[in-house]
């Protein structure tokens, strides 16, 4: 009898124990209108942009750039500070960089492509 009692408290432990292992996160999937953004990050940001952290080409990494969005401006939420940051980049300039963002951004993207890539910016977070 204690056999079984220590052989059914033994399976228990290592049921709960495979139970309680942390989880892999998923990868997140981009929708179609992130994944269009993402292609013109590629051909418009991206040389000057990384989307790893702490990696500083010429402006300020992105990674993250959702989140640190919230918190820029009092008053603005995520897409309301990147919308005016691809407008006009010189209204919020990131401590450390320079003023050289091209300014043409608004005249050169089309109205699908500046919503994409607002869209992209906004899932990464």
């Amino acid at each position: 009898m204690k056999f079984q009692v220590l052989i059914i408290a033994l399976t228990a432990s290592l049921l709960a124990a495979c139970s309680t292992s942390s989880a892999v996160q998923p990868t997140p999937t981009l929708s179609a209108l992130e994944i269009q953004g993402q292609q013109v990050y590629v051909s418009n940001c991206a040389g000057c942009h990384a989307l790893e952290p702490g990696t500083i080409v010429i402006g300020p990494s992105l990674a993250g750039v959702a989140t640190r969005a919230t918190t820029r401006v009092d008053g603005e939420d995520a897409r309301a500070y990147i919308e005016t940051s691809i407008l006009n980049p010189g209204a919020y300039v990131v401590d450390g960089f320079k003023d050289v963002m091209p300014k043409n951004f608004g005249k050169d993207l089309t109205s699908a492509d500046f919503n994409a890539i607002v869209a992209f910016l906004l899932s990464l977070k």
